[in-house]
């Protein structure tokens, strides 16, 4: 994908769309760190999801009306930004800055994506990408800046979370533990409820044919993307005409027919047109709907001192069953 346009004021939020008052950050982080002390810390333990499955019960009663309606519809934008959870910044260690960066351990941070992980579905992982881990590290690494994904620092094109599985993640969520020192990365998102009606007719029935193959990203290991990809043709729009669902990725997503490129190119354009940039800060927790919204990122510069841009992610289902035959043991990992 070409370098990302200039922003606008139209296009770039600096500001969230929701902001918890103190009194609710403060219980969210009371509640976080009763996940945290509990000797049992080991956050991809079922033992450990299920108390923060109940816990989120017990979260601020707005920030759990914002969710539970994003959940029922996500907007125009299919993006969520509740802005002032807490992170703990102040005890937080240095930026990582090794390749395959997760959390294992119960954080403040992570107890915070988890709760919401459960507030949305149940947590998600993919073994082939990051081990496994239900919250996965997106931090800059050195000697990977071009690297397109979540280790580089150069722009990512548009794209769905691992579209090219039987079942991709319904919900991304991040959550932003340090900004860059620059403060100019950004989060680019764009919502087929916006781009659709930039679509030609013509362009929009081809990206409803099973005419485009999408093959694994390079955050997944040769060896799951060797086994996973699964070359089987699927369509880029599925679903209903006026409101359909997307799996596509920029980068690996192939059009088969000179129709369906036209119409895949078209549709980048599109996402182009109404993408809105989101500068992320300390405490800022965004909500993809995955289904309906692509996202990427713009360019930053890293200066691997410790304090580089450090964001974590959990993948969210809204239905676990679907792939039971995927998950040993009836656990949040999917195995192929």
């Amino acid at each position: 994908m070409p370098e990302t346009t200039p922003d606008t004021a139209q296009n770039t939020v600096l500001a969230t769309d929701r902001e918890l008052d103190p009194a609710d950050a403060a219980a969210c982080e009371r509640l976080a760190r009763t996940l945290c002390t509990r000797g049992h810390d080991q956050v991809d333990s079922l033992e450990w999801v299920a108390q923060a499955r109940d816990a989120w019960e017990e979260l601020p009663l707005r920030l759990r009306l914002e969710v539970r309606r994003f959940r029922r519809h996500s907007g125009p934008n299919g993006t969520l930004v509740i802005g002032g959870l807490p992170v703990d910044q102040a005890a937080l260690p240095t930026t990582p800055t090794v390749p395959g960066s997760v959390q294992r351990q119960a954080t403040i941070a992570a107890a915070v994506l988890t709760m919401v992980a459960c507030g949305l579905g149940e947590p998600l992982a993919y073994l082939g990408e990051k081990t496994g881990a239900l919250v996965q590290d997106v931090v800059p690494v050195p000697g990977q800046e071009t690297f397109h994904g979540n280790a580089g620092s150069a722009p990512l094109s548009f794209h769905t979370e691992n579209g090219f599985h039987p079942h991709p993640p319904d919900y991304v969520i991040f959550l932003c533990l340090r900004a860059d020192h620059d403060q100019i990365a950004g989060m680019r998102i764009a919502g087929i409820r916006q781009t659709l009606p930039l679509l030609t007719p013509a362009n929009r029935q081809a990206l409803f044919a099973s005419e485009f193959i999408t093959t694994p990203p390079p955050s997944f290991s040769p060896d799951a993307a060797a086994t996973e990809s699964g070359v089987k043709p699927r369509p880029v729009l599925w679903g209903a005409a006026e409101d359909p669902d997307i799996r596509m990725a920029q980068l690996v997503t192939r059009p088969l027919t000179p129709q369906a490129a036209a119409a895949l190119t078209e549709f980048g354009r599109a996402c182009e047109a109404t993408a809105r940039t989101l500068r992320l800060t300390p405490g800022d927790l965004v909500v993809i709907d995955n289904r309906v919204t692509v996202h990427g990122r713009t360019a930053f510069h890293p200066r691997y001192d410790g304090a580089d841009r450090w964001l974590q992610r959990t993948y969210v289902t809204a239905d676990l069953r679907r792939s039971r035959d995927h998950r040993p043991h009836d656990g949040h990992i999917l195995a192929r």
